[in-house]
């Protein structure tokens, strides 16, 4: 193999590698705590009461993402982690939600749905969530858990349904002259498989269990909302998308407003004013905006370009409440 190096004083080496080769990558480093980063102070005097902002950004799966240094974030773990920083300070009032993602997983989604339930319960805190870009499926199935729902004029919600990725690889695979060949005991044990078309009675399961979680999709919605009609619930139970102003008639969000008014309703819902606002974010990305995003580690397959069957769990079938135009969606990985 062939090689070429630059250096930083931009000198050019080549080298003539033979033979096996060893690539070490460093460990994943720990990237410390959440922290508390202001990013709008109080306007009355100190010591003034706290609202946490706590970002839902990108595809929801529960798993790490993918990068050269570390193994970067688990969304359903850092959510977690940001309702137990903002339920230990004793200066948080209340939470403002901001989402924007196209939905994941349905587990990873349920338990984030919990958690935030959970979070409720025990602190007794409001909840408003704020709807940016997109706020689809398994996203609004976590928006509902709030005590309000504000979207942006210009908001994607909605999308209340299941899918289950199945993608037929046979003829693709013929062409490399691949053919599978499994040993298994239950006929039904590998249904899904991309090695060939869905067969009849695994198309039925599948969709029987596609069907019980949209169904539990549409009860979550019915009884968080409780001014959606039957009128609403008959539009909506095809999956569809619907912007802002259309979400708010058919009851899907209380109002329509953006990010400074969903800390406003959530300043109204906790009997306090002016605020200092935080956002929660690892020490070394400080957040200096409540838009602040984490910034996203380099892919380790853009570095590395191979692929192992079954390496990447994103890549394995598995039933998602998610907005997907794109059918490759499920294998971006999430912020």
């Amino acid at each position: 193999m062939v090689g070429h190096f630059q250096g930083t004083a931009g000198v050019t080496a080549q080298a003539d590698v033979r033979g096996e080769m060893t690539v070490k990558l460093p460990s994943a480093v720990d990237p410390g705590p959440m922290v508390p980063s202001v990013v709008q102070p109080a306007r009355g005097p100190a010591p003034a009461a706290r609202l946490a902002v706590i970002d839902v950004d990108g595809l929801i799966l529960n798993q790490n993402l993918e990068g050269l240094y570390d193994s970067g974030e688990n969304p359903v773990a850092t959510f977690r982690e940001k309702l137990e920083a903002a339920a230990n300070d004793g200066r948080v009032s209340a939470i403002v939600l901001r989402i924007h993602s196209p939905g994941g997983g349905v587990t990873a989604c349920d338990i984030m749905a919990d958690e935030l339930d959970r979070f409720k319960a025990a602190t007794r805190k409001p909840v408003v969530a704020c709807l940016l870009d997109v706020a689809t499926s398994g996203a609004y199935y976590l928006a509902v858990g709030a005590d309000r729902i504000l979207a942006t004029p210009t908001s994607l919600t909605g999308g209340i349904g299941a899918i289950f990725n199945h993608v037929n690889l046979q003829d693709a695979m013929a062409q490399f002259n691949v053919l599978p060949d499994p040993i298994k005991a239950g006929k039904l044990i590998d249904m899904g498989s991309v090695t060939g078309p869905l067969e009849p009675e695994p198309r039925a399961i599948l969709q029987e269990t596609a069907n019980g979680f949209r169904q539990r999709f549409m009860d979550r919605v019915a009884s968080r909302r409780q001014k959606l009609t039957e009128v609403d619930r008959r539009l909506l139970q095809d999956g569809r998308v619907i912007a802002g102003p259309r979400a708010l008639e058919v009851h899907l969000v209380d109002r329509l407003g953006y990010l400074q008014d969903a800390i406003h309703e959530a300043e109204g819902l906790a009997g306090i004013r002016d605020a200092e606002v935080v956002l929660y974010h690892r020490a070394g990305t400080p957040a200096r905006s409540f838009y602040a995003i984490r910034p996203a580690p380099p892919q380790l397959s853009e570095a590395i370009p191979f692929s192992y069957p079954g390496l990447d769990r994103t890549k394995l079938p598995t039933f998602l409440y998610l907005w997907q135009p794109d059918p490759t969606i499920p294998r971006t990985s999430p912020r």
